[in-house]
């Protein structure tokens, strides 16, 4: 028998064959994945919701999850720029995420996230419920978007993020305002001044890009006589970790009780969920 003649073979067949099984679902979602802009790099944000420490804590919590999922999935990601909350967490951050597709899977994830627990804040140990928002825009090339050297404000300080002494003592970190919109984009992740500048006006165009695609919906909207929405997203998932465990995507019902590997980066079910629905 070949089990008798190698035990081992069985069980690598057995591997192969599910890492098989494994490139064919992922061919078969990179043919969902066929928008104009889905195979791009991606300009991921989080944003803290009100709530104050407790908003900030888990809008900290969310961008852990996130970098730990870009990290399996071999993404080149660049935190651009991070806000620190007063006490605990932060209020907003930006990353550059580099790689095939990286805009087609994200895109999955923009909308409103809700934290349910105990509040490790509150000395009486009540349940609160917190909220942060993702959002997930592509990165748009040059010729795309066109930007006067006129209409921006550009301000150098020294950076607060790491890289110690050497960034403590040069204004390496760049601002750049467009001063028609009021957009406002922050880059200290590099020592190079220079290389702040591209990274930031590399933002700055990916959001006025989109920008001006919801101008063009708006006004699409209006000819139809459809309502407008302007709210800043929609719920869609919820992260209960008291009194019970539970992750559930309220687009497409789908849920597990494994609370702690989806946040540390196990989200690949959730966005294939959807991305397949």
């Amino acid at each position: 028998m070949m089990e008798e003649e190698d035990p081992g073979l069985l069980s690598d067949i057995s591997v192969d064959l599910s890492n098989l099984k494994r490139d064919i679902e992922n061919l078969k979602l990179t043919t969902v994945l066929n928008g104009p802009y889905d195979r791009r790099n991606a300009i991921f944000s989080v944003h803290a919701g009100a709530g104050g420490v407790e908003a900030c804590d888990w809008t900290g919590m969310l961008l852990r999850m996130y970098l730990r999922w870009m990290e399996r999935k071999k993404f080149n990601a660049q935190l651009v720029d991070v806000l620190p909350g007063q006490e605990a967490g932060i209020k907003n951050a930006t990353v550059i995420v580099n790689g095939d597709y990286a805009y087609g899977y994200l895109k999955a994830e923009a909308g409103v996230h809700r934290l349910v627990r105990i509040s490790p804040f509150d000395a009486n140990k009540r349940r609160h419920t917190s909220f942060a928002s993702v959002d997930v825009i592509p990165e748009i090339e040059d010729a795309q978007v066109h930007i006067d050297e006129g209409d921006l404000k550009i301000d150098t300080f020294r950076s607060s993020g790491p890289g110690g002494q050497h960034m403590q003592k040069t204004s390496s970190a760049v601002r750049i305002t467009h001063i028609p919109t009021g957009i406002t984009v922050t880059c200290e992740s590099d020592r190079s001044q220079f290389k702040n500048k591209e990274r930031a006006l590399t933002v700055l165009r990916s959001r006025l890009f989109r920008l001006q695609q919801q101008k063009k919906e708006e006004e699409i909207k209006k000819i139809r006589g459809e309502k407008v929405d302007i709210a800043w997203g929609s719920q869609i998932r919820s992260y209960v970790l008291e009194p019970y465990q539970l992750v559930k995507d309220l687009r497409t019902g789908i849920e597990t009780s494994d609370v702690k590997s989806v946040l540390d980066g196990d989200i690949d079910i959730f966005i294939e969920g959807y991305l397949r629905k």
